[in-house]
C-alpha cells in the first residue's frame, strides 16, 4: 500500500492580515495580476499620453514649451516618472500577451516549465528594457 502523499493546507477562510502575507504568488500570478494594472494604467494615463502627442505634434512652439517643461520645468521629474511608468506599462502589457497569444496559439506552450519560464522572461524583460529606456528618459546616455 502507498505512502498517503502530504496533505496540502485548505484555505476556506483566508484572513488578510495573516494568510496573504505568507502565501507565495508564483510568477504566472504576478505577471497575470501585473497585465491588469498595466493595462488598468495606460488606460486611465490615456488623456495625459493624448495630450503629451498632441503638444508634441501641434506646431514647433508648443513642441519646444512641452520639452523645456519636460526637461527643465519644476514638473519635470514627475513628467519623466510618470512617462516611465507608461513606458513599463506598455513593456509589460506588450510581452505579457504576446506570451498569451503564444500559449493560446501553441499547444506545446501548455505546460507548467514553459508556464514559469515565459512568466520569468516577460517580468525580467520588462524591467530590463524599462531600466534601459528610463537610463535614455533620464539622460544617462
Amino acid at each position: 500500500m502507498p505512502e498517503l502523499a502530504k496533505k496540502r493546507p485548505e484555505f476556506r477562510n483566508i484572513h488578510a492580515f495573516k494568510d496573504l502575507p505568507t502565501y507565495r504568488l508564483p510568477a504566472a500570478g504576478w505577471v497575470s495580476i501585473l497585465h491588469r494594472v498595466s493595462g488598468v494604467l495606460m488606460f486611465v494615463l490615456l488623456p495625459l499620453i493624448i495630450w503629451m502627442f498632441d503638444t508634441s505634434v501641434s506646431s514647433e512652439i508648443s513642441f519646444a514649451r512641452f520639452r523645456n517643461a519636460f526637461e527643465n520645468g519644476p514638473g519635470g521629474v514627475l513628467l519623466k516618472l510618470i512617462a516611465l511608468s507608461l513606458i513599463w506599462a506598455y513593456l509589460h502589457h506588450f510581452i505579457a500577451g504576446v506570451r498569451h497569444v503564444w500559449m493560446d496559439v501553441s499547444h506545446k506552450a501548455v505546460s507548467k516549465a514553459f508556464g514559469f519560464s515565459s512568466a520569468r522572461f516577460t517580468l525580467i524583460a520588462s524591467l530590463v528594457l524599462t531600466v534601459v529606456l528610463g537610463a535614455k528618459l533620464f539622460g544617462l546616455y
